[in-house]
């Protein structure tokens, strides 16, 4: 049992990571497919860019849900194991991730990330996750855009995991989720360098207008 957590958790945590909100609602609804439009995310953001907020917080919130449960079961079951609950909680994450970004039931085209990442830093310390928070915030305000708050809140969280000194093989893991998410964020960074890059707005209507 004590080698088989690790492969459930893994299994668990991707396909739970791979169920996309923001696809499922997109076709539903709107009879769409959200990879096709606006930047071609599956994620809250665009999403939120193209359609609106009405479904977009749930896009969000169920982005944060499936990151929480694998969360507080797998860091449960790694300390009732023998192992670090941070470890698991990390190692988790890292597999949380990768379903989100390549998930098997969509063609491995998913979104990038971010929130199911930024979700789990709480759970290894919450310290750690504060900073993250507070750092995306802020950026957020200013200057606002969303990519940059995003990678910046991440990196602080997992620096913020070495200085707090949480267990080694946690930190390591939760890195290398965050170097998934900021590779995954590469043509947001191309336009972040070349100025094309949209700030985030909280009240955006469907045809792109300030509410």
């Amino acid at each position: 049992m004590r080698t088989a957590v690790w492969f459930i958790s893994a299994a668990c945590a991707y396909l739970l990571g791979g169920l996309n909100t923001a696809i499922v609602f997109s076709k539903l609804i709107y009879h769409e497919d959200i990879r096709t439009r606006g930047s071609g995310n599956p994620g809250f953001t665009n999403f939120k860019r193209v359609y609106g907020g009405r479904f977009a917080w749930a896009v969000f919130a169920f982005d944060i849900l499936k990151a929480v449960l694998p969360c507080l079961v797998f860091g449960w079951a790694f300390a009732a194991c023998g192992y670090g609950r941070q470890t698991g909680v990390a190692f988790t994450c890292l597999f949380s991730v990768t379903g989100h970004c390549f998930p098997v039931w969509y063609g491995f085209r998913g979104g990038k990330g971010f929130l199911v990442a930024v979700t789990s830093v709480f759970f290894i310390d919450w310290r750690a996750g504060l900073i993250a928070a507070g750092v995306l915030v802020l950026l957020l305000l200013y200057p606002g855009f969303m990519s940059a708050a995003s990678l910046s809140a991440l990196t602080a969280g997992a620096a913020m995991l070495f200085v707090f000194g949480a267990e080694l093989p946690a930190a390591v893991l939760f890195a290398v989720s965050t170097l998934i998410v900021i590779l995954r964020h590469g043509e947001n960074i191309k336009r972040l360098f070349s100025g094309t890059e949209d700030r985030f707005r909280l009240g955006r209507k469907k045809d792109g207008t300030e509410k």
